[in-house]
């Protein structure tokens, strides 16, 4: 496909209790779901600590759904869970599932930038269908503050193909509105192919990175400090 292109997408504009925000929030679940997100980023986590961890943040975390589909998928008890948004949208839900897994929920309403600026380190940091948000110099602005303070860093973003594009124009199909049919399509634009999130990471001993396709829609970025 063509270079990424980062547009504005209208959830993020929209106001967080507009009923095509909710309804576009609920549509995002299943997109989720069908993309396998959360299981992608919990095989990664566990290959690279199969010993567990005891905290974990996701930036960009929305109504905090994907992080309790990724507990659900965890056998990780007594972690401490950070839930980083612009928005207060956190659903009950998303919080009954995680106190469920025995996580505990921290939830942090304020811009990404801010929190990693002054967050204590977090063991494990997930990132899902967030950063292609992001043009390249401020990617990798946010990039060089997650390796200040984690030791693993796992992205799931939007693969930039034809074949997700054309995923992307059909989710009319199982019912998504208007916000997200649009979103769809401009993820995907901005979405990422190679190794684009690799080179934007800070360049420092001590890191392995692995980027790649996750068939059939999904890019995975890992980053896990050396020991």
């Amino acid at each position: 496909m063509s270079i990424r292109r980062v547009e504005a997408e209208w959830l993020d504009e929209l106001p967080a209790h507009d009923p095509r925000a909710q309804r576009s929030r609920r549509d995002l679940e299943r997109i989720n779901a069908l993309m396998g997100n959360a299981r992608i980023v919990a095989r990664e986590i566990e290959r690279e600590l199969p010993s567990g961890f005891a905290s974990i943040a996701e930036i960009g975390a929305g109504s905090g759904a994907f992080l309790a589909r990724l507990a659900s998928r965890m056998a990780r008890r007594d972690v401490e869970a950070h839930l980083v948004d612009r928005q207060d949208v956190v659903g009950p839900e998303a919080q009954a599932g995680l106190a469920a897994r025995g996580w505990t929920v921290k939830s942090a309403q304020c811009d990404a930038f801010e929190w990693l600026e002054r967050s204590p380190p977090i063991e494990v940091m997930v990132a899902n269908l967030f950063l292609h948000h992001f043009e390249p110099p401020r990617l990798g602005a946010m990039l060089a503050l997650v390796a200040r303070r984690t030791r693993l860093f796992v992205a799931c973003e939007p693969r930039r193909s034809s074949i997700a594009l054309a995923g992307a124009r059909l989710l009319g199909a199982i019912g998504c509105n208007d916000v997200s049919r649009h979103d769809a399509v401009v993820s995907v634009r901005a979405g990422f192919a190679g190794t684009e999130i690799s080179s934007l990471w800070p360049v420092a001993a001590g890191w392995t990175l692995r980027e790649a396709a996750r068939a059939p829609f999904s890019h995975v970025f890992v980053a896990a400090r050396v020991s």
